[in-house]
């Protein structure tokens, strides 16, 4: 009885022991899984802004002072007017192409006669403009996106409106005729030009990311002063 007895005792002893055991060890490792998950945390975040830092360096917002007040005054889309830039010059204001279009959104020295002679803004009224002059941020974004936005009054069509700004609004009208280019007369299911199917594609991943990246209302006020100072100074 009493051997018995002992028995239970030595075996709750031993459940207290072992219970106290794991207790303790559970107490030691609790800071280790604390440390453990603040480093996951803390790396996750480092590794998203880590991304966010390399997206923005392919997709930057370089002249975005005066990509922000042309986009406004013509209103078009940042965004957009981004995407083009990357496209056309990826950003080099001294980009010339073979076909001798010039700048930052590579205007030729045609479209941009035109479009000064079809300007009455403040920017036209300043000076008399040589081909020399699409090499300044300033004026080569106004033009562009004063060019751009009329493309999109005349296309309703994205992926229409930037394949006429690659192969010019003759082409594309007359595309636009062609049933087996365009069911309805007014987007492109097909566009004949190899380079001008590719730019248009591009232009729009290009949309698509700056839209992703930048398209927030916290994003948007992250142009202060010192990009504006940037800007002012390319």
């Amino acid at each position: 009885m009493n051997s018995t007895k002992n028995t239970k005792k030595r075996e709750k002893a031993h459940r207290r022991h072992s219970f106290v055991v794991l207790r303790n060890r559970a107490l030691l490792l609790l800071p280790l899984v604390v440390i453990v998950v603040l480093v996951v945390y803390f790396s996750a975040g480092s590794l998203q802004h880590a991304k966010r830092r390399f997206d923005s360096s392919v997709y930057p917002r370089t002249y975005a002072a005066y990509v922000e007040k042309e986009s406004a005054a013509y209103h078009l889309e940042p965004s957009m007017v981004y995407a083009v830039i990357k496209q056309e010059s990826n950003f080099d204001p001294k980009c010339v192409s073979r076909a001798g279009a010039i700048g930052l959104m590579q205007l030729m020295p045609d479209t941009f006669s035109w479009l000064i002679q079809n300007d009455s803004s403040s920017v036209a009224s300043q000076k008399t403009y040589t081909d020399e002059d699409l090499y300044d941020p300033q004026i080569n974004i106004h033009y562009g996106c004063k060019y751009l936005s009329i493309l999109f009054k005349t296309y309703s069509d994205k992926s229409t409106a930037l394949a006429a700004y690659n192969a010019g609004m003759g082409n594309v009208s007359g595309w636009l005729k062609d049933k087996s280019l365009s069911a309805d007369g007014k987007t492109l299911s097909q566009i004949p030009f190899p380079e001008t199917s590719a730019y248009t594609k591009l232009v729009m991943q290009n949309y698509a990311a700056y839209k992703k990246l930048y398209d927030t209302d916290s994003t948007r006020n992250e142009i202060s002063l010192s990009s504006v100072s940037d800007s002012s100074k390319k």
